[in-house]
């Protein structure tokens, strides 16, 4: 073969991805060896002898065999007795046979192939790229002996920082909750160590999967991309509004593990020890009263228990559901810890009905308004009342750690406004200081801020859109006059009886 073909077939041993068959999809360790074509494609073995099949099938049907053409036998071309005579040999000797028949000839012992005969217009386009890298599976970790597991390659445990150390560094960015942030600390650390230090397998240790509720706007969204950043494991944010039962529009509950694998950057070992966080779990309760089927509801919680519990399951790569177009891999989710978070609303009334449905009339009973006013009423919350929300028995019981995270009030949305290292007002300071200018904010202020946010009912969210109606006038106005040194915010400003106290430059 020429230097050409050499350089066509040569392996790319240094890539760190596993090759995918351009036609199949499946990777080089589902398969074996692949032959690489034009513009860094691999084909499969199977594929390859696939398509030599199906040209030698077209040919025999359009007529165009040495067999079929009557002056072959004058042109010197092997008559009919003589193809016959081939057939019978290609059981002895198949490379003969085929050169006899004209039919192009792989060896996948030798990995030579005749490139003369072969022609797969649309297979091997050399303006289609061959496979996105995005959609290319990393090779997988060697093995390692004396005792070490995979995991513990691909971990570093003494760089994981221990449960304090995760709590000081959330405290940084998220006010309050210390509950909710104390019981992730603890249970992300307890997670690596459970993987990296089980090395003699004598207890197996098993995964608490949590779940986190709490009103719109208390952080747990936040608190888990907090988490995202400060630790240097691989972590997956999804959302369970899009999830629906495989075969209808919408993503498949294996898209969950899809994120989680390109935030491994497609290490399918790295991705098998990874965090997945599923928000909004609360909008995949099963639906109450309904005559169709329940696609999104009951469907999802049933198709995410394996997941939950821990199997081999098939990902597809760079894609959120399964078809023929993009290639397939194979993650276990044994050592992955997941944690879902939702808002729950109306779970409140449940809780209450339960815990007030022994009320009577007497003084020794309790009153049936004694929890309409409780702050902490999501605390008392237990399987029965998420049972009768919506959450099927199968689907809690693989949840085990079960907190909630307490509602906002007017104290906390100051703090939030004031003392996170990204806090909100620090933000807008940061804009004026970079037209010299200070921005400074009265107490009284803040806390009318705070008073605001809490009718919105929307938490924390509420706060932007709030800081932002009063400080457009502002940050319109101040380019204007290069004078301006000093803006303070005030509380008459924020409730519209005046504006806000403006002291300019050398003034003090």
């Amino acid at each position: 073969m020429d230097d050409k073909n050499d350089s066509i077939i040569k392996d790319d041993t240094n890539n760190e991805y596993e090759n995918v068959c351009y036609i199949c999809h499946r990777s080089e360790s589902q398969v074996g060896k692949m032959l690489k074509m034009l513009d860094n494609m691999y084909i499969c073995p199977d594929c390859m002898q696939r398509t030599f099949d199906l040209m030698n099938s077209s040919a025999a049907f359009t007529g165009s065999s040495h067999a079929a053409k009557p002056d072959k036998k004058s042109e010197g071309g092997p008559s009919e007795t003589d193809a016959a005579q081939n057939g019978e040999n290609s059981k002895t000797d198949g490379n003969h046979a085929g050169k006899a028949a004209g039919t192009p000839v792989f060896d996948f012992g030798k990995g030579f192939l005749n490139f003369d005969n072969l022609i797969l217009p649309g297979f091997f386009n050399s303006d289609m790229g061959g496979i996105p890298k995005s959609q290319r599976v990393k090779k997988a970790a060697p093995k390692k002996k004396d005792g070490e597991s995979e995991q513990a390659a691909v971990l570093d445990f003494k760089k994981l920082p221990p449960p304090h150390k995760i709590k000081e560094q959330l405290d940084e960015y998220v006010i309050g909750q210390e509950r909710a942030k104390k019981i992730i600390s603890v249970a992300v650390y307890n997670h690596y160590k459970r993987v990296t230090k089980d090395l003699d397998g004598s207890i197996e240790i098993g995964k608490s999967n949590m779940l986190m509720i709490g009103p719109t706007g208390c952080g747990k969204t936040y608190l888990v991309q907090t988490l995202a950043r400060l630790l240097n494991v691989p972590l997956a944010i999804t959302d369970a509004t899009s999830l629906t039962e495989a075969g209808y529009i919408g993503d498949d509950v294996e898209s969950v593990l899809s994120k989680l694998l390109k935030a491994s950057d497609n290490d399918v070992d790295r991705a098998e020890t990874g965090i997945v966080f599923i928000d909004e779990i609360d909008k995949i309760a099963k639906k109450k009263n309904v005559t169709n089927r329940d696609v999104s509801g009951e469907s999802v919680q049933q198709g995410l228990l394996k997941l939950l519990e821990g199997a081999d399951v098939e990902v597809p790569v760079g894609a959120t559901s399964k078809n023929a177009m993009v290639p397939m891999t194979t993650i276990n989710t044994k050592n992955i810890l997941f944690i879902c978070g939702g808002a729950f609303p109306d779970l409140e009334d449940i809780i209450k009905k339960r815990l007030s449905k022994n009320t009577l009339i007497g003084f020794n009973n309790d009153l049936k308004d004694k929890y309409d006013n409780d702050p902490d009423l999501l605390e008392k919350v237990n399987n029965e009342d998420l049972r009768e929300f919506g959450l099927i028995p199968e689907f809690i019981g693989r949840l085990p750690v079960v907190y909630s995270l307490k509602g906002l009030d007017s104290k906390m949305l100051v703090k939030i406004m004031k003392e996170p290292k990204n806090a909100i007002l620090k933000q807008y300071q940061k804009l004026l200081e970079l037209d010299e200018v200070d921005l400074q904010f009265d107490d009284d202020a803040l806390l009318a801020i705070a008073e605001k946010a809490l009718e919105k009912k929307t938490g924390a969210r509420g706060l932007r859109s709030i800081i932002e109606e009063f400080m457009l006038d502002i940050m319109y106005e101040i380019p204007k006059d290069p004078s301006i040194g000093r803006v303070f915010i005030t509380k008459d400003y924020i409730e519209g009886k005046g504006g806000p106290r403006i002291v300019l430059r050398g003034q003090g």
